[in-house]
């Protein structure tokens, strides 16, 4: 739950699309909204394999990381470097700065906590990358001590199980 301009709002999608409306992060019209929120479902989807891998038996989690890094680096980044070199600016939406380039950031960021060298065969990932955690107040954010949350850990869910069991 966010509590915002006096409201408390919940669900994910909702949370978002108000603070990127508020922010104007939602892009110019209802075409470039619609492609924000296509680019940013697709993030979604890979988003929810990061997310479950923690929770994976311990005898397939191997297989479960292959197959997500193969999906990051095969299926979902080769599709945002296109969109990048296809699109021609610094932004996978419009001229400025949106919501998906946010998501798509985090995105990167996560699957590199998992494979390092993950964006070696995406140079307009690379860039994007560069060029989004340079913007003053995310790479405010980006600094040690700073409210984004680390990776979740076997610790993170092995305390999450014994809150939920109680």
């Amino acid at each position: 739950m966010v509590e915002i301009d006096g409201m408390k709002l919940v669900q994910t999608r909702a949370i978002l699309n108000y603070i990127a409306t508020k922010y104007n992060l939602y892009g110019k019209d209802m075409k470039e909204r619609a492609l924000i929120d296509m680019y940013v479902e697709g993030m979604f989807d890979l988003n929810e394999l990061l997310i479950m891998y923690v929770v994976q038996p311990a005898d397939k989690k191997e297989e479960y990381f292959a197959n997500m890094m193969d999906k990051a680096e095969n299926r979902y980044f080769p599709v945002f470097e296109k969109v990048l070199k296809d699109h021609g600016k610094d932004f996978l939406v419009g001229n400025q700065l949106s919501r998906a380039d946010v998501q798509l950031l985090e995105i990167i960021l996560m699957v590199e906590e998992c494979k390092p060298d993950i964006l070696a065969k995406f140079p307009r990932l690379q860039s994007f990358k560069a060029r989004l955690s340079n913007i003053p107040t995310i790479k405010k954010f980006l600094q040690p001590g700073s409210q984004r949350k680390p990776p979740t850990t076997e610790e993170d869910i092995a305390r999450a199980i014994k809150i939920f069991r109680s």
